[in-house]
């Protein structure tokens, strides 16, 4: 039995990306940490918070990859001056991703009482009417 392709669909003509882009989302993982929010700020805009207690600015780093939004944070190695008793605060480095439609822009983010927000926002495209003329062979 062959397996219909999303984008290979007769009346889907140039889709083939949106599949790749659902594909790539199913690979970004279901690990848990650092956990986030996503809410809608505004009719086009939005904002993504994540819990990143414990980090600073400076272990954190956003970047666009290929419309996929990667936040990444690894603390800086303690001197080993420190004994703990009890480590219960995780100090793991992580990596969340989030692939952004097209049109969707990271507007900001700032790090504020160890949550971390981004926020987003859709740029609406003018809408375009174009005449295409018919040529005569």
């Amino acid at each position: 039995m062959t397996k219909l392709s999303f984008g290979a669909h007769p009346y889907l003509l140039g889709f083939d990306q949106l599949e790749r882009l659902v594909e790539r989302t199913a690979r970004t993982g279901t690990e848990g940490y650092p956990p986030y929010n996503i809410e809608q700020s505004g009719p086009d805009a939005f904002r993504i918070t994540l819990a990143v207690a414990g980090f600073a600015d400076a272990d954190l780093a956003l970047t666009m990859e290929d419309r996929q939004l990667v936040i990444r944070g690894r603390q800086a190695e303690d001197g080993g001056e420190r004994i703990f008793l009890h480590r219960g605060i995780a100090a793991r480095a992580f990596q969340r991703s989030f692939v952004l439609a097209e049109g969707v822009e990271v507007a900001g983010a700032v790090l504020e009482n160890g949550l971390l927000h981004i926020d987003l926002k859709r740029a609406l495209p003018e809408p375009v009417v174009q005449a295409i003329p018919i040529r005569k062979r």
